[in-house]
């Protein structure tokens, strides 16, 4: 397995394969890397010849108050499984190589990013499509792979690589969960295990949706009091900053549940903020 630290460096790497005939696909990363992360590996090298992760905690996605400085980071573990993986090469940048001196150029998606976890954290989005962008101009993969449980980012950026007009193929791979049905996330890490035995919470909440939905309910009121009724049975302590149900695609708020919707939430669970998601 190959590390690339330099942005010239890893475009160089890129266009040897390029001459040499390769297809390459990309896996984005912060690093913390759990199964969830491995599984997108997996895809990856069933997707093209070369399998390519980042590992680059982005400041810019991070607003006033978050966990950028504390966000969990741990090179050596994490490159030791993506070798173990068998990922080809890995890029692994520092903050001066993605935000130069001087730097002030940004990517914007405008109406999709004004809702949902857009709306809790502002500017959020503007810094994951813009270093999604920069790593998509260094790397020039042939396929990227993003997860569903952070579905509006893997969207937008969908999005921005359709309006953009990145030479891409675009996957978005199912979400990863723990035997319990804990969504997989780096966060995870910062549970105490009596903590992280709550957790669980959302999903339990989701499922109950769901499941009242088979049963006939329509109402969206409903469904929300639903899911944070059921939350605080495991979490009394659990507090919602949303729960929403929206169009898929367009993340536009339905008056009733209708199949195909999407129940998203986010909530702090212990002062940890966890995101969730469950497709009707």
């Amino acid at each position: 397995m190959r590390t690339i630290r330099s942005p010239k460096k890893m475009s160089q790497a890129v266009r040897e394969l390029v001459a040499a005939g390769k297809t390459l696909a990309l896996v984005p990363t912060m690093g913390a890397l759990h199964e969830g992360h491995l599984a997108l590996v997996d895809r990856a090298r069933k997707s093209a010849d070369v399998t390519l992760a980042s590992i680059f905690v982005n400041p810019t996605q991070f607003g006033p108050g978050e966990d950028y400085l504390n966000y969990p980071r741990d090179n050596r573990r994490d490159l030791a499984l993506l070798r173990e993986r068998g990922v080809d090469i890995v890029f692994l940048p520092q903050v001066k190589d993605i935000y130069p001196e001087g730097f002030e150029t940004y990517v914007s998606v405008e109406k999709m990013t004004q809702t949902l976890e857009g709306a809790s954290r502002p500017g959020h989005f503007r810094g994951v499509t813009t270093v999604v962008a920069k790593l998509l101009n260094i790397t020039r993969p042939d396929v990227v792979i993003f997860g569903q449980k952070d579905y509006q980012q893997a969207l937008t950026l969908r999005r921005m690589c359709l309006d953009l007009a990145y030479p891409v193929k675009f996957i978005i791979a199912p979400t990863v969960r723990e035997r319990d049905g804990l969504a997989m996330s780096s966060r995870n890490q910062y549970f105490s295990p009596e903590q992280r035995a709550e957790a669980v919470c959302l999903i339990i909440g989701l499922r109950a949706a769901r499941k009242a939905f088979k049963a006939g309910e329509t109402s969206v009121r409903a469904i929300g009091e639903l899911i944070r009724s059921e939350a605080k049975t495991v979490c009394p302590t659990v507090k919602f900053e949303y729960v929403a149900v929206t169009d898929f695609e367009t993340f536009a708020p339905l008056k009733a549940l209708k199949k195909g919707a999407m129940i998203s939430l986010a909530a702090r669970v212990h002062g940890v903020r966890l995101i969730d998601n469950l497709r009707l």
